[in-house]
């Protein structure tokens, strides 16, 4: 009669697994996945809910590694469940084109929620998943039909719950109740340093109470039972996230190394890990998983048989409310509504005709009042700055701890919170997020930007007050090198519209971006509405076009973006009167532009005409990709002052007259 395997033999499965992966690539954290194994066995084997066959499943639970260097953790609970993800894998840790990088990289392997090693974004990123979770089942469940209905898990460690960022997060979430959430610390007392206890003695059950949360402590991280028990807990209380804290030893199994910081980051060693093979009593060789150890952890058919059970419902669902299910499964799918193509093309002709001359910010009001309600699944909201922003439009009703059934997030001062919360809804699916504060600010938030792009996600950060034309908050809040700043990650769309009808097209190419997110940024200040004829409506979702031509070939051309292309026109008109051919491109988004093919390029910015000159009131250094070393550029490369705007771009020498001078120059 053969037996199943113990809990300890399965999590010895891990250890064994993550050590031998990090001693193969002679790189890498097996602390953390050994000292996690027992409380990973218990959550995959006994509560959570997915489908290595269908890693997409839309109602799986999602599991987020927020520690994302103890990475091998992972990559063995998804070998083992049944992902596609084979031994050759887990052979090839951290080598390049491998599934299994150093920390989890979303696109990678399949069963790979985001991607963490940033510390705290991946937690951030739950708290997305489990707002967004809570959120659509608000909107579509019905009585008997939970078609959303699942649980994000996530763990994190000391290094999690020290950055900044943890704080943001996880304050929100209990204030929004996000029930379905449900966190376990793995208070090892290590870090790289060594013990933490030299700089980090935060109360930390007390500090999740304080937020609302639910918290579970003094659980053992070795005891299956008692981690098992405080996940039934757990999920009894569905109006609070949940904090397990579980007390671990790092590298748990290894008899010299457990407990020490030496085992955090780097290889145990041949030696250690055989003394580590004999204390655990196994004796399969590295990279072999016996067949009855295997059999214990697949997942398939009770994943198959969970995903059957949902899809019965969801036909039933389909058969009682059939309107609601289409919506539900076409936002689920990322498709856009039908209509959404002529309404929206239609908007932004009907905003060239009107000819408005107002603040892009406002424009960007405009627009979100004419696309929100072609777009149902926007879950928007700004970090305490709604008014200012304007991101709030007539259709919009708050999400809060009481009500999820709605579509605007105040996210308070939490611009990096906010940022990675919105990475974690554009990863669940079912909505396209954007969120908003002051460009100065976009600083607080880089980090979880440069997480969007590295992950290819659909998702909208809007950026309002440009410039030192917000005037008189004076250089704290004046931007000068961050639109620059931004351009420089790569796979960002950066856009700095003119007018009301290029903020348009700017929304419009932002939710139409399928694995590039998307910045838009605005001005405070009125900016001057530019006539267009038809084709040159259609080219600037090019990132950039001639707005302003003379009669055959141009002597120069002036390059603006934002509020300055309005001084490109205004000089232009100058030069043109005194018999030099100028001409003036608007280039909202110069990533978009330089994605364009030669032909085009060259049809804007022809090579035979080198003299050019720039204008945008900001860092100067990125223009002379565009205008050459032999060009001028009209920015700003010192902070601001406090004062009115007009006076601002008088004192620093943005102006039109200087635009005119600068010009000639290059001649």
């Amino acid at each position: 009669m053969s037996h199943s395997p113990s809990r300890q033999t399965l999590a010895n499965a891990i250890r064994v697994l993550s050590m031998d992966a990090v001693q193969q690539a002679n790189s890498g954290h097996p602390g953390a996945p050994m000292g996690m194994a027992d409380i990973a066995e218990v959550l995959w084997n006994d509560f959570l809910s997915h489908n290595p066959a269908n890693p997409h499943w839309v109602n799986r639970d999602r599991f987020v590694l927020s520690n994302g260097h103890g990475s091998m953790l992972l990559y063995s609970l998804l070998h083992l469940s049944g992902y596609d993800l084979p031994m050759k894998e887990l052979r090839n840790f951290r080598q390049l084109h491998s599934k299994t990088p150093g920390h989890p990289e979303y696109g990678y392997a399949p069963g790979v929620e985001t991607t963490t090693g940033p510390l705290g974004q991946g937690i951030t990123n739950a708290v997305g998943m489990a707002l967004a979770e809570k959120v659509l089942a608000a909107q579509f469940n019905k009585p008997n039909f939970p078609v959303i209905d699942h649980y994000t898990y996530a763990f994190m460690g000391d290094g999690c719950l020290m950055e900044g960022i943890s704080h943001e997060a996880c304050s929100y979430a209990g204030t929004l109740g996000l029930g379905k959430l449900i966190a376990f610390w793995d208070d090892n007392g290590i870090s790289i340093d060594g013990n933490v206890e030299g700089w980090f003695t935060d109360n930390t059950p007390a500090r999740f109470e304080a937020y609302g949360w639910h918290v579970v402590s003094g659980v053992d991280g070795h005891n299956s039972e008692e981690i098992k028990k405080a996940v039934e807990q757990a999920k009894k209380e569905t109006n609070k996230p949940t904090l397990i804290c579980c007390k671990t030893v790092i590298g748990s199994g290894s008899p010299n190394k457990e407990g020490t910081h030496h085992v955090h980051g780097a290889p145990l060693g041949a030696e250690e890990i055989a003394e580590t093979r004999k204390a655990l009593g196994w004796t399969a060789a590295p990279f072999e998983i016996p067949k009855d150890v295997k059999a214990g952890w697949d997942a398939s058919d009770k994943g198959e048989q969970a995903e059957a059970k949902w899809e019965e419902l969801l036909v039933s669902y389909v058969e009682q409310f059939p309107e609601l299910a289409d919506e539900l499964l076409r936002r689920l799918s990322g498709e856009l509504a039908d209509n959404w193509e002529a309404e929206s093309t239609a908007f932004i002709e009907a905003a060239q005709k009107a000819g408005e001359t107002i603040a892009s910010r406002k424009a960007s009001l405009n627009t979100l009042n004419g696309f929100g309600p072609l777009l149902p699944e926007f879950l928007g909201g700004s970090a305490d700055l709604t008014g200012s922003n304007l991101t709030e439009w007539t259709g919009c009703t708050d999400v809060d701890g009481n009500n999820a059934n709605g579509n605007y997030l105040h996210y308070g001062v939490r611009e990096f919170g906010m940022s990675a919360i919105q990475n974690g809804i554009a990863l669940h699916g079912g909505f396209i997020p954007y969120g908003a504060t002051f460009l100065t600010f976009s600083d607080y938030a880089r980090n979880a930007l440069r997480m969007a792009a590295l992950m290819k996600l659909k998702n909208i950060f809007v950026y309002t007050h440009d410039s030192i034309g917000l005037g008189e908050d004076g250089p704290t809040h004046q931007s000068i090198e961050h639109v620059s700043s931004l351009r420089l990650i790569p796979n960002l769309d950066v856009w700095r519209p003119c007018d009301a009808v290029e903020s348009a097209v700017a929304w419009k190419c932002g939710v139409e971006s399928e694995n590039t997110p998307s910045v838009l940024i605005f001005t405070r200040q009125n900016v001057q509405h530019q006539d267009r004829s038809a084709e040159q409506l259609a080219l600037i979702s090019k990132g950039g076009y001639v707005l302003k031509d003379c009669d055959g070939e141009p002597q120069v051309i002036l390059i603006g973006t934002g509020s300055e292309v309005e001084l490109a026109t205004t000089a232009a008109e100058t030069l043109n009167a005194e018999g030099i051919k100028t001409r003036v491109v608007s280039m909202p988004c110069t990533d978009i532009f330089d994605k364009q093919d030669a032909d085009y390029k060259e049809s804007v910015l022809p090579a035979a005409v080198s003299a050019r000159v720039a204008i945008e009131a900001g860092s100067t250094s990125l223009w002379y990709k565009y205008v050459g070393l032999q060009g001028a550029v009209i920015g700003m490369d010192r902070f601001g002052e406090s004062a009115p705007a007009k006076e601002l771009f008088e004192y620093f020498g943005i102006t039109a007259e200087k635009l005119v001078a600068a010009a000639k120059k290059v001649l």
